[in-house]
């Protein structure tokens, strides 16, 4: 009988819903300790388009953070015997933090020299239609950015191949790169509405919607790119 009890302990609805607010409010806390710091600086930068390569500086530490939320909500256990999100956050930081500086990096640079041209397009002489391009291309390297984090997290690949195979599968997984486009979308618009920190709070739960739309992306790399 008591046998009985503990194999249904923990496996009803009930308790892995708790389970997985446990594993988003542990791995929220976490991002906000690995890189709140760092983006709390941000706070005290003036709202100058000057001042965006020293805001990207800033922003560096959120891509490994980001990467060990991605790799702790993929490999969470809903069992409330066994939750150890911590130890998996951790772990992922320690496996994936140089890739995701790679990764993030780059494309924090590349953001910041789209943005220094918009905002001198006059200076540069051109006209002022070249701001829909310029951000054309923002999005298309943040849609490549968020492919390469994922497997660059879950995945054991070198950077440039993972970089690669993250800008193949924009157009192979094309349902990933759209569920991708409205979480950007979201993002700007939770931003836009409220501010910078309440986007931050919500890092879990955003980290938890980029897995569940990436999942084919996930399956692909898993069924076809890895043994």
């Amino acid at each position: 009988m008591t046998s009985a009890v503990g194999e249904r302990f923990g496996t009803g609805p009930l308790a892995r819903g708790a389970a997985l607010v446990h594993h988003l409010l542990v791995v929220e806390v976490l991002l906000v300790v690995t890189a709140g710091p760092a983006l709390g600086l941000l706070t005290l930068l003036d709202r100058d388009w000057s001042n965006l390569p020293l805001a990207a500086v800033c922003a560096l530490p959120a891509g490994p953070a980001l990467s060990a939320a991605l790799f702790a909500l993929h490999h969470r256990r809903l069992d409330l015997a066994d939750l150890r999100p911590a130890a998996a956050f951790l772990r992922g930081y320690r496996l994936n933090a140089g890739a995701a500086v790679r990764v993030w990096g780059l494309w924090l640079a590349w953001m910041s020299v789209l943005g220094v041209n918009l905002t001198h397009l006059g200076a540069a002489g051109l006209p002022g239609w070249w701001a829909g391009p310029l951000v054309l291309v923002g999005a298309g390297a943040t849609l490549w950015m968020l492919n390469a984090l994922v497997i660059c997290s879950l995945f054991e690949f070198r950077t440039r191949d993972a970089a690669r195979l993250a800008a193949y599968l924009l157009v192979r997984t094309s349902s990933v790169t759209v569920a991708n486009a409205c979480l950007i979308v979201v993002a700007l618009g939770v931003t836009w509405a409220f501010s910078d920190a309440v986007l931050a709070l919500a890092g879990s739960l955003l980290v938890l919607a980029l897995l569940g739309g990436s999942r084919r992306l996930i399956d692909v790399v898993r069924t076809e790119y890895t043994r």
